[in-house]
Protein backbone atom coordinates (compact mmCIF):
# COMPACT_ATOMS: atom_id res chain seq x y z
CA UNK A 1 0.00 0.00 0.00
CA UNK A 2 1.63 3.64 -0.75
CA UNK A 3 2.46 5.21 2.12
CA UNK A 4 -0.17 8.41 3.26
CA UNK A 5 1.02 11.73 2.53
CA UNK A 6 2.33 14.36 5.59
CA UNK A 7 -0.20 16.64 6.55
CA UNK A 8 -0.28 20.15 5.06
CA UNK A 9 0.41 23.25 6.71
CA UNK A 10 -3.04 25.38 6.52
CA UNK A 11 -2.30 28.64 5.03
CA UNK A 12 -3.36 32.09 6.70
CA UNK A 13 -5.71 33.37 4.03
CA UNK A 14 -4.42 36.51 2.51
CA UNK A 15 -0.33 35.56 3.09
CA UNK A 16 0.29 35.56 -0.62
CA UNK A 17 -1.31 38.82 -0.82
CA UNK A 18 1.23 40.33 2.08
CA UNK A 19 4.21 38.50 0.12
CA UNK A 20 3.55 40.47 -2.80
CA UNK A 21 3.18 43.63 -0.79
CA UNK A 22 6.01 43.27 0.96
CA UNK A 23 7.94 43.24 -2.85
CA UNK A 24 6.33 46.27 -3.93
CA UNK A 25 7.03 48.33 -0.75
CA UNK A 26 10.78 47.47 -0.89
CA UNK A 27 10.58 48.54 -4.72
CA UNK A 28 8.86 51.89 -2.93
CA UNK A 29 11.68 52.73 -0.89
CA UNK A 30 14.72 51.87 -4.02
CA UNK A 31 15.76 55.00 -6.22
CA UNK A 32 14.40 54.69 -9.78
CA UNK A 33 16.85 54.21 -12.40
CA UNK A 34 15.45 55.19 -15.86
CA UNK A 35 17.86 54.81 -18.64
CA UNK A 36 17.60 58.01 -20.89
CA UNK A 37 17.50 56.63 -24.45
CA UNK A 38 18.44 57.23 -27.11
CA UNK A 39 20.43 60.10 -25.58
CA UNK A 40 22.23 57.06 -23.62
CA UNK A 41 22.79 53.61 -25.83
CA UNK A 42 21.84 50.56 -23.60
CA UNK A 43 25.24 48.28 -22.71
CA UNK A 44 24.12 44.96 -24.26
CA UNK A 45 25.25 41.09 -24.03
CA UNK A 46 28.95 40.94 -26.38
CA UNK A 47 26.97 38.47 -28.78
CA UNK A 48 23.76 39.69 -28.36
CA UNK A 49 21.29 39.01 -31.43
CA UNK A 50 20.28 42.33 -33.42
CA UNK A 51 20.73 41.71 -36.98
CA UNK A 52 22.90 39.40 -39.36
CA UNK A 53 25.68 40.99 -41.24
CA UNK A 54 26.85 39.89 -44.34
CA UNK A 55 30.76 39.30 -45.23
CA UNK A 56 29.90 39.22 -49.19
CA UNK A 57 33.51 38.06 -49.96
CA UNK A 58 33.03 35.06 -48.23
CA UNK A 59 29.55 34.27 -49.59
CA UNK A 60 30.20 31.17 -52.33
CA UNK A 61 26.05 31.46 -53.35
CA UNK A 62 25.51 27.60 -52.17
CA UNK A 63 22.12 28.43 -51.10
CA UNK A 64 22.24 26.61 -47.59
CA UNK A 65 21.14 29.50 -45.63
CA UNK A 66 18.25 30.14 -47.93
CA UNK A 67 17.13 26.10 -47.75
CA UNK A 68 17.69 25.99 -43.93
CA UNK A 69 15.61 29.50 -42.91
CA UNK A 70 12.48 28.06 -42.05
CA UNK A 71 11.13 31.24 -42.53
CA UNK A 72 12.24 31.52 -46.06
CA UNK A 73 12.82 35.01 -45.29
CA UNK A 74 16.38 34.75 -47.40
CA UNK A 75 16.17 36.08 -50.48
CA UNK A 76 19.34 35.21 -52.83
CA UNK A 77 20.03 35.95 -56.94
CA UNK A 78 23.41 35.03 -58.90
CA UNK A 79 24.77 34.48 -61.83
CA UNK A 80 27.52 32.48 -63.39
CA UNK A 81 30.87 33.69 -64.73
CA UNK A 82 33.76 32.26 -66.83
CA UNK A 83 36.98 32.19 -65.34
CA UNK A 84 40.08 31.96 -67.66
CA UNK A 85 42.58 29.74 -66.86
CA UNK A 86 45.46 31.14 -64.01
CA UNK A 87 48.55 29.32 -66.36
CA UNK A 88 48.89 28.47 -69.58
CA UNK A 89 47.16 26.00 -71.00
CA UNK A 90 44.85 25.45 -67.97
CA UNK A 91 41.29 24.72 -68.15
CA UNK A 92 38.32 27.73 -67.92
CA UNK A 93 36.53 27.37 -64.33
CA UNK A 94 32.95 28.91 -63.97
CA UNK A 95 31.70 30.17 -60.79
CA UNK A 96 28.70 32.18 -59.09
CA UNK A 97 28.45 35.78 -58.97
CA UNK A 98 26.05 37.37 -56.36
CA UNK A 99 23.25 39.54 -57.44
CA UNK A 100 20.80 40.06 -54.83
CA UNK A 101 21.08 38.63 -50.94
CA UNK A 102 18.16 40.05 -48.94
CA UNK A 103 16.72 39.42 -45.73
CA UNK A 104 13.20 40.09 -44.24
CA UNK A 105 13.48 40.82 -41.28
CA UNK A 106 9.47 41.22 -41.20
CA UNK A 107 9.42 36.97 -41.27
CA UNK A 108 12.79 36.03 -39.52
CA UNK A 109 12.57 34.97 -36.21
CA UNK A 110 16.25 35.25 -35.29
CA UNK A 111 16.76 31.34 -35.01
CA UNK A 112 20.46 31.42 -36.19
CA UNK A 113 20.15 28.87 -38.18
CA UNK A 114 21.62 30.44 -41.47
CA UNK A 115 24.26 31.60 -39.26
CA UNK A 116 24.95 28.21 -38.19
CA UNK A 117 25.00 26.30 -41.40
CA UNK A 118 26.80 28.72 -43.60
CA UNK A 119 30.29 26.63 -44.65
CA UNK A 120 32.29 29.46 -45.49
CA UNK A 121 31.44 32.24 -42.33
CA UNK A 122 29.43 34.94 -44.40
CA UNK A 123 26.84 35.55 -42.20
CA UNK A 124 27.35 37.32 -38.26
CA UNK A 125 25.27 38.65 -35.80
CA UNK A 126 25.42 42.08 -35.08
CA UNK A 127 24.41 44.22 -32.06
CA UNK A 128 21.76 46.74 -33.89
CA UNK A 129 18.85 46.97 -33.16
CA UNK A 130 17.81 50.04 -34.62
CA UNK A 131 16.39 49.38 -37.35
CA UNK A 132 12.63 50.08 -36.72
CA UNK A 133 10.84 51.17 -40.02
CA UNK A 134 7.38 52.64 -40.29
CA UNK A 135 6.35 50.18 -43.46
CA UNK A 136 6.54 46.65 -43.07
CA UNK A 137 7.72 46.23 -46.52
CA UNK A 138 11.17 48.40 -45.92
CA UNK A 139 12.14 45.74 -42.99
CA UNK A 140 13.35 43.61 -46.60
CA UNK A 141 17.24 44.82 -46.43
CA UNK A 142 19.71 44.53 -49.21
CA UNK A 143 23.17 42.96 -49.11
CA UNK A 144 24.82 47.23 -49.08
CA UNK A 145 22.79 47.16 -45.60
CA UNK A 146 23.79 43.98 -44.38
CA UNK A 147 27.31 45.12 -45.60
CA UNK A 148 26.69 48.08 -43.20
CA UNK A 149 25.95 46.13 -40.10
CA UNK A 150 28.91 43.69 -40.91
CA UNK A 151 31.11 46.22 -39.02
CA UNK A 152 29.59 46.68 -36.50
CA UNK A 153 29.81 42.78 -35.51
CA UNK A 154 32.18 42.14 -32.45
CA UNK A 155 35.16 40.69 -31.98
CA UNK A 156 35.22 36.75 -31.67
CA UNK A 157 36.89 36.10 -27.91
CA UNK A 158 40.15 35.31 -27.67
CA UNK A 159 41.67 31.58 -27.83
CA UNK A 160 43.00 30.13 -24.76
CA UNK A 161 46.99 30.75 -24.71
CA UNK A 162 47.98 27.10 -25.93
CA UNK A 163 45.57 26.91 -28.67
CA UNK A 164 46.27 25.93 -32.43
CA UNK A 165 45.78 29.21 -35.03
CA UNK A 166 42.80 28.80 -37.03
CA UNK A 167 44.00 27.38 -40.53
CA UNK A 168 41.76 30.29 -41.99
CA UNK A 169 44.37 32.68 -40.25
CA UNK A 170 47.58 31.03 -41.21
CA UNK A 171 46.51 30.78 -44.38
CA UNK A 172 45.89 34.79 -44.80
CA UNK A 173 48.67 35.87 -43.32
CA UNK A 174 50.60 33.38 -45.78
CA UNK A 175 48.98 35.01 -48.66
CA UNK A 176 49.87 38.39 -47.02
CA UNK A 177 53.80 37.89 -46.90
CA UNK A 178 53.70 36.39 -50.04
CA UNK A 179 52.12 39.51 -51.44
CA UNK A 180 54.34 41.44 -49.25
CA UNK A 181 57.61 40.43 -50.00
CA UNK A 182 56.46 40.15 -54.15
CA UNK A 183 55.80 44.13 -53.46
CA UNK A 184 59.24 45.03 -51.60
CA UNK A 185 60.54 42.93 -54.67
CA UNK A 186 59.11 45.53 -57.23
CA UNK A 187 59.84 48.65 -55.29
CA UNK A 188 63.30 47.75 -55.04
CA UNK A 189 63.49 47.07 -58.71
CA UNK A 190 61.92 50.56 -59.29
CA UNK A 191 64.26 52.49 -56.84
CA UNK A 192 67.74 50.76 -58.64
CA UNK A 193 66.10 51.76 -62.15
CA UNK A 194 65.51 55.17 -61.25
CA UNK A 195 68.93 55.49 -59.62
CA UNK A 196 70.14 54.00 -62.90
CA UNK A 197 68.25 56.45 -64.93
CA UNK A 198 69.55 59.68 -62.65
CA UNK A 199 72.99 58.86 -63.23
CA UNK A 200 74.34 61.45 -65.98
CA UNK A 201 76.18 59.64 -68.99
CA UNK A 202 79.61 60.76 -70.17
CA UNK A 203 79.73 63.35 -72.86
CA UNK A 204 81.05 62.39 -76.19
CA UNK A 205 81.91 65.84 -76.57
CA UNK A 206 81.62 68.86 -75.23
CA UNK A 207 83.38 71.37 -72.39
CA UNK A 208 84.91 70.03 -69.86
CA UNK A 209 85.94 72.27 -66.75
CA UNK A 210 88.68 71.31 -64.39
CA UNK A 211 89.69 72.96 -61.39
CA UNK A 212 92.69 72.91 -58.86
CA UNK A 213 95.52 71.41 -59.15
CA UNK A 214 95.51 68.02 -61.43
CA UNK A 215 97.83 65.41 -62.67
CA UNK A 216 97.66 64.48 -66.63
CA UNK A 217 98.26 60.88 -65.86
CA UNK A 218 95.87 59.72 -68.77
CA UNK A 219 96.92 58.78 -72.49
CA UNK A 220 94.58 58.84 -74.72
CA UNK A 221 92.47 60.99 -77.35
CA UNK A 222 90.23 64.26 -76.13
CA UNK A 223 87.44 65.66 -78.46
CA UNK A 224 86.51 69.36 -77.94
CA UNK A 225 88.21 72.12 -76.00
CA UNK A 226 89.78 71.42 -72.35
CA UNK A 227 90.19 74.35 -70.00
CA UNK A 228 92.30 73.41 -67.22
CA UNK A 229 92.78 76.11 -63.88
CA UNK A 230 95.71 75.75 -61.63
CA UNK A 231 98.66 74.71 -61.67
CA UNK A 232 99.62 71.17 -63.90
CA UNK A 233 101.82 68.51 -64.19
CA UNK A 234 101.38 68.89 -68.19
CA UNK A 235 104.09 71.57 -69.84
CA UNK A 236 101.18 73.31 -71.55
CA UNK A 237 99.47 75.61 -70.08
CA UNK A 238 96.01 77.16 -72.10
CA UNK A 239 93.70 75.58 -74.22
CA UNK A 240 94.25 72.94 -76.70
CA UNK A 241 92.15 71.95 -79.24
CA UNK A 242 92.46 68.45 -81.21
CA UNK A 243 94.18 65.33 -79.49
CA UNK A 244 96.18 66.14 -76.16
CA UNK A 245 98.50 63.63 -74.43
CA UNK A 246 100.55 63.62 -71.26
CA UNK A 247 103.76 66.00 -71.67
CA UNK A 248 105.77 63.29 -70.08
CA UNK A 249 104.13 59.93 -71.53
CA UNK A 250 103.48 60.98 -75.37
CA UNK A 251 103.33 63.83 -77.47
CA UNK A 252 101.34 66.59 -78.07
CA UNK A 253 99.41 66.94 -81.83
CA UNK A 254 97.17 69.68 -82.61
CA UNK A 255 97.40 73.48 -82.51
CA UNK A 256 98.30 74.66 -78.51
CA UNK A 257 98.12 78.42 -77.74
CA UNK A 258 99.36 79.41 -74.51
CA UNK A 259 102.58 80.27 -73.14
CA UNK A 260 105.56 77.55 -73.10
CA UNK A 261 107.57 77.26 -70.59
CA UNK A 262 111.40 78.55 -71.30
CA UNK A 263 114.00 76.29 -71.70
CA UNK A 264 117.26 76.32 -70.12
CA UNK A 265 120.88 77.81 -72.16
CA UNK A 266 122.93 75.24 -73.29
CA UNK A 267 126.37 75.26 -71.47
CA UNK A 268 129.17 75.95 -73.52
CA UNK A 269 131.63 73.05 -71.35
CA UNK A 270 128.57 70.82 -72.37
CA UNK A 271 129.88 71.38 -76.25
CA UNK A 272 133.26 71.60 -75.83
CA UNK A 273 132.89 68.12 -74.61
Amino acid sequence: MAEPLPPTRSRIPGSGLAKGLAVTLRTMTKKTVTAQYPDAQPELPPRSRGVIGLFEENCTVCMLCARECPDWCIYIDSHKETVPPAAPGGRERSRNVLDRFAIDFSLCMYCGICIEVCPFDALFWSPEFEYAETDIHELTHERDKLREWMWTVPAPPALDPGAEEPKELAAARKTADKLAAEAATTAELAARTAEQAAQPEPPAGGTTTTTGPTTAETTGTTSGTTTTTGPTTAETTGTTSGTTTDATSGTTSGTTSGTPEPSKPSDPQDGAS
